[in-house]
């Protein structure tokens, strides 16, 4: 038995101890091992901003720098309102539509990107059917021997002008100088011109085609009528005048596209501010091209013609045109006849 015990304690003696221990950098590195990458990451996203930055500020010219800081430094006054040299007395500081920023001349620069051009359908005009300018060229010699052959229209056949324009046939109706259409001032017309447009109305239903009517003036200043009255108003009332009185006539209503006061804008004579032949009446029978670019102006991109023309002309006007508002205001009060 004490054999056995000496034995043991022998063994035991001999046997190797193991410790083991464990090892505080393993778990130190396990649980840190990618945080070095999100440095990274971020280190190389603020490097790239800081020459983005210093690249921006290189091309950017004085103009626009100056226009930077003013709105920074008075973001509201800058905003709202400013002096000469601020960025409210520029246009906007960041402009859209692709400037050029490495241009530095103040307020220029040419486009980086290639402009869209309007195509060629938007910017030139349709040009004139010929079976529309044989209608109005018909409608013309109709008309001219109107004048010749009636007797109510021959005696004052110098006083009515018809001809072919690039919008249509137009037919003006002067002032004689011993003959006025109305009496000074007034829009109401004189008997001999109220035969003329009579006359005159039946005969445009023979074609389709819309009518304007303008009214024009001389340049006399105007001295009488209530304030603020001026050549402006009297031009549209005449335009309705006539308009009234071709209807009258006969010419169907329908057929007004236009009806406006063009004052003394357009004289025929402007050597002489009151030149009879400057006070007159202007019908236009407009070709279908003259018609579409009416249309396309107003925002409309085709004329329908198989549908009546009251149905393609805008509600304003439509079927009795309403005087049209003037053109630009005029200070102080302008002209009679």
């Amino acid at each position: 038995m004490s054999e056995r015990k000496s034995r043991a304690s022998a063994d035991q003696a001999l046997a190797p101890i193991i410790v083991r221990r464990s090892k505080r950098g393993d778990d130190h590195g396990g649980h840190h091992g990618g945080a070095w990458k999100i440095a990274y990451a971020d280190f190389v996203t603020a490097m790239m901003a800081f020459f983005l930055l210093m690249w921006l500020l290189g091309s950017t010219s004085k103009y626009d720098k100056q226009g930077i800081e003013d709105y920074f430094n008075t973001p509201l006054s800058s905003l709202l309102g400013g002096h000469e040299g601020t960025a409210a007395a520029r246009p906007s500081v960041v402009q859209g539509g692709g400037r050029d920023i490495s241009d530095t001349r103040p307020g220029e620069g040419t486009k980086s990107q290639t402009q869209t051009r309007p195509t060629p359908a938007a910017t030139v005009a349709p040009s004139v059917a010929p079976s529309d300018a044989a209608r109005l060229e018909q409608l013309k010699a109709k008309l001219t021997a109107l004048i010749e052959q009636s007797p109510a229209l021959k005696a004052f056949k110098d006083q009515i002008r018809v001809s072919i324009t690039n919008e249509g046939l137009r037919i003006e109706i002067v002032d004689s100088q011993n003959r006025p259409m109305f009496p000074s001032g007034s829009a109401k017309l004189q008997p001999y011109a109220v035969t003329i447009l009579t006359q005159i109305g039946a005969a445009l239903n023979d074609v389709d085609n819309r009518i304007s009517i303008a009214g024009h003036t001389d340049a006399v200043p105007y001295t009488a009528g209530p304030e603020g009255y001026s050549n402006w108003e009297l031009s549209s009332e005449r335009a309705n005048a006539a308009r009234r009185a071709l209807v009258a006539g006969g010419m169907h209503g329908e057929k007004l596209l236009q009806v406006r006061g063009l004052a003394d804008v357009l004289p025929l004579n402007s050597n002489v501010a009151d030149e009879p032949t400057n006070r007159r009446i202007s019908i236009l029978v407009l070709n279908k091209a003259a018609e579409l670019a009416f249309f396309h102006d107003g925002g409309r991109a085709a004329i329908d013609d198989a549908a009546p023309a009251s149905s393609a002309i805008p509600a304003v006007v439509a079927p009795v045109a309403a005087p049209v508002a003037h053109l630009q205001p005029l200070t102080g009060s302008h002209s009679r006849p």
